[in-house]
């Protein structure tokens, strides 16, 4: 399977939210969302319930290098989509934010 990611210059935020699925943004008003003071939101959110088509839109609009940065400070990534970046970008699990300080499992106290 391909990855492709191309840089496409002077892309306008606005258009570039209304291509993503309508999945994606279900819950909030995709209008009101800034591509630059929510980076964090999105590429989590296209990495978690994007699609291919949201994956190459994310790396037109961002590129691979800050998604990759912007994914190593997310608090949270489920385990298929760290595994996902950590490969395509060669970055070992260990140096994302979301895989150090993963919360453990406790067992509920019995009494």
């Amino acid at each position: 399977m391909v990855y492709i990611c191309s840089n496409y210059a002077e892309m306008n935020g606005k258009n570039v939210i209304q291509n993503f699925s309508k999945n994606l943004f279900w819950d909030v008003d995709a209008e009101s969302i800034d591509l630059e003071i929510n980076a964090p939101y999105v590429v989590q959110r296209v990495l978690e319930r994007g699609q291919i088509t949201d994956w190459n839109l994310l790396c037109s609009y961002y590129g691979k290098q800050r998604i990759f940065e912007i994914s190593k400070h997310l608090r949270s990534l489920d385990p298929r989509s760290l595994a996902f970046v950590s490969a395509i970008s060669s970055t070992p699990k260990e140096q994302f934010r979301c895989y150090t300080m993963k919360q453990s499992m406790h067992a509920p106290w019995i009494y």
